[in-house]
């Protein structure tokens, strides 16, 4: 938790108050929409969080209390500020203090941009003191730079040229600063926060094409997609226009789907059942994908949730192989290793692969042993599917 708020309905104080720790995690995040609603605040767009009290990592952000601000737009600065070490932290207080900050928007815009200012808060180390600004201004330097380089000079040029400004948190010089609008006040600039399967781009397909898009980084809740869309001002999913950015998912996954064609929520709902795999049941759904050739994202979510239907046995590709494999090393047999000269270990794999009716692929070794037909696998369980079905009538 980098910071936590206490929220409250401008219009209706009566209601009391409600805390919120920021940055807010995704699987409670429909539960702070949830606590929200009593007290008629947090909606996707408009800015009704009125903001009465912030404490933890930032003191900075007291100067944002007895402003309003929208619930996205706090956890959007809190994702932001998480990634911070120690000097960026005094970077960004420094800054916040000396342009004396108190709309949530400039905070946000500020993160993108406080790291081009030299905050001093020890002026006995001249040398650390010249390293620093140096890096500063350079937003880095390679080790061959470094060397050799007088930065005790760095400094005195600094501290000589340069007017700083004093704040609690150090004294600023502003080396030229500019402030960053990257934030416009409705869409969050590009910003992958943690671990994700998937980034991808949204816009609507009627906005002009210089239009601010939006970014999600699934799997999210639906309620996150939702007021996403509502932030970039997208009404309804066939407003919705998609562009792929990033995939960790197996590469036989990203090739099998025709992501123009894709709904966003069968996207989301892959993501989803793939994200609890590890690495080498990820790699047994490329393998199971190859195996099936599934079309669509939900037919692959299906796969991944019945991965155990299926039989993989991982950098097999001979027959030969694959008889080695079921005799020497699956534990169906007791293995004597001077019988090896006479069993024809391709024979067995060959008998075993027909009854199987089990294929290689780039994978490895793939056998479906389950009862349903592969399509109807890939569609879902038929009796759930029924069960819908009836509900809607």
């Amino acid at each position: 938790m980098q910071f936590q708020a206490v929220l409250s309905n401008q219009h209706h104080p009566e209601y009391g108050v409600a805390t919120v720790p920021f940055p807010i995690p995704n699987a409670e995040y429909d539960n702070i929409i949830a606590l929200l609603e009593p007290f008629e605040i947090g909606d996707a767009v408009r800015r009704d969080c009125r903001i009465e009290e912030v404490s933890g990592n930032f003191p900075i952000l007291t100067q944002l209390e007895r402003t309003d601000a929208n619930l996205d737009e706090l956890d959007y600065l809190a994702k932001r500020l998480d990634s911070f070490d120690d000097y960026e932290k005094t970077q960004f207080q420094g800054m916040a203090s000396r342009l004396d900050l108190h709309g949530v928007d400039e905070f946000i815009n500020l993160t993108f941009c406080c790291q081009e200012v030299t905050v001093v808060t020890d002026f006995n180390n001249l040398e650390s003191l010249g390293r620093r600004h140096y890096l500063t201004l350079g937003g880095g330097a390679s080790m061959e730079e470094m060397q050799g380089r007088d930065f005790r000079s760095v400094a005195l040029a600094l501290l000589d040229g340069e007017v700083g400004r004093v704040t609690p948190y150090g004294v600023v010089y502003d080396n030229g600063f500019e402030m960053s609008q990257l934030y416009d006040g409705h869409s969050f600039p590009q910003y992958r926060y943690e671990d994700c399967l998937m980034e991808v781009e949204m816009s609507s397909r009627y906005a002009p094409p210089d239009s601010p898009a939006a970014y999600l980084y699934l799997p999210v809740s639906q309620t996150q997609i939702e007021r996403t869309m509502l932030r970039v001002g997208i009404n309804n999913y066939g407003d919705l226009c998609l562009r792929f950015l990033e995939s960790e998912l197996p590469e036989e996954v990203d090739a099998a789907l025709d992501f123009e064609n894709e709904s966003l929520t069968d996207l989301n709902e892959m993501c989803r059942a793939i994200q609890p795999l590890n690495q080498a049941e990820r790699e047994k759904l490329g393998a199971v994908v190859l195996f099936t050739k599934p079309e669509q994202a939900g037919q692959i979510a299906n796969l991944a949730k019945e991965l155990e239907q299926f039989d993989y046995v991982p950098k097999v590709r001979t027959p030969e192989e694959y008889g080695k494999y079921m005799i020497m090393d699956s534990g169906h047999y007791e293995y004597d290793e001077n019988l090896a000269g006479y069993i024809d270990f391709a024979k067995y794999g060959k008998e075993c692969m027909e009854n199987e009716q089990g294929q290689f692929n780039d994978r490895g070794y793939v056998a479906y042993q389950g009862t349903l037909r592969l399509d109807e696998l890939m569609q879902g369980d038929p009796a759930e599917n029924m069960g819908q079905q009836m509900n809607m009538e």
